[in-house]
């Protein structure tokens, strides 16, 4: 399946937008877990069987695995079989050119089993060729980040907006699999890039911990059908608890944060 087919499907099926952030860091694991052979591993395996039903994506960030050394490659390694018909977006942010791409694309999408992945597009198209080989695959371009010193440079000579308009060009040649990185923190432009890119899945981060309104988003870049949304949180869930009850608490953050979502949308 594709990743727009098991999105949709996780949408229609668990009725969320949800999606929860795999930012599994080693040191903020749950003691009970520290005695596994892969902590981090038993930890994600938690995490998902205890939200699967809840979410619409989980979104791995690779620099917690790659941080930790070969118990991090086995986890990452891992993760696809663990999520199954859940589609699993890799937050990578890779923008390079030419055989690097196409190796960083083998990464993902051959060597493991990846629906979706993060991509910086400033080095242009030449960044995103390499992944849109492999049938199925999803990109989210990095439109507007949520954090604040985004300002450096992508609002310079619009630059977000830009981006907004090529990737809505793009899908016409690449069959309308791209979508866009656009961060809560921001509502009023996260609604510019709307009008221009109706139709773009919006990968939403910065809801949670980084303080992004959620009824301000929902608001910017919810259109119902067209226009959908995948809106991650991360560290909320993942670590709202710290004992061996985590896998419960992070239900029942989730089980809030999907709520709330359903009930800033019906509003729209």
């Amino acid at each position: 399946m594709t990743f727009l087919e098991k999105y949709n499907r996780a949408v229609r099926e668990n009725d969320s937008l949800l999606c929860v952030g795999l930012d599994s860091d080693p040191a903020r694991i749950p003691d009970c877990l520290k005695k596994e052979k892969n902590p981090i591993l038993a930890f994600n395996r938690e995490i998902i069987e205890a939200t699967r039903d809840l979410v619409c994506a989980y979104k791995p960030n690779a620099a917690f695995y790659e941080s930790a050394g070969r118990m991090g490659l086995e986890a990452w390694e891992a993760l696809a079989g663990m999520a199954g018909e859940i589609p699993l977006i890799a937050d990578v942010k890779r923008g390079d050119i030419g055989n690097t791409a196409s190796h960083y694309a083998r990464a993902l999408f051959e060597a493991n089993s990846f629906d979706a992945a993060t991509i910086n597009p400033l080095m242009g198209r030449d960044t995103i060729e390499p992944f849109i080989r492999y049938d199925g695959a999803y990109l989210f371009l990095l439109g507007l980040t949520s954090n604040d010193s985004a300002r450096d440079f992508e609002y310079t000579g619009g630059l977000y907006k830009k981006i907004a308009r090529k990737t809505v060009r793009w899908n016409e040649e690449f069959g309308h699999r791209l979508g866009l990185v656009a961060g809560a923190t921001k509502p009023g432009e996260l609604k510019r890039m709307r009008k221009t890119a109706t139709k773009e899945v919006f990968l939403i981060p910065g809801i949670g911990t980084q303080g992004g309104d959620l009824k301000r988003t929902i608001a910017a870049g919810y259109s119902g059908k067209e226009g959908n949304m995948v809106i991650n949180v991360s560290r909320s869930v993942i670590f709202a608890g710290k004992d061996a009850d985590f896998g419960e608490k992070a239900r029942r953050e989730a089980m809030q944060y999907k709520d709330m979502i359903n009930e800033a949308r019906r509003a729209v």
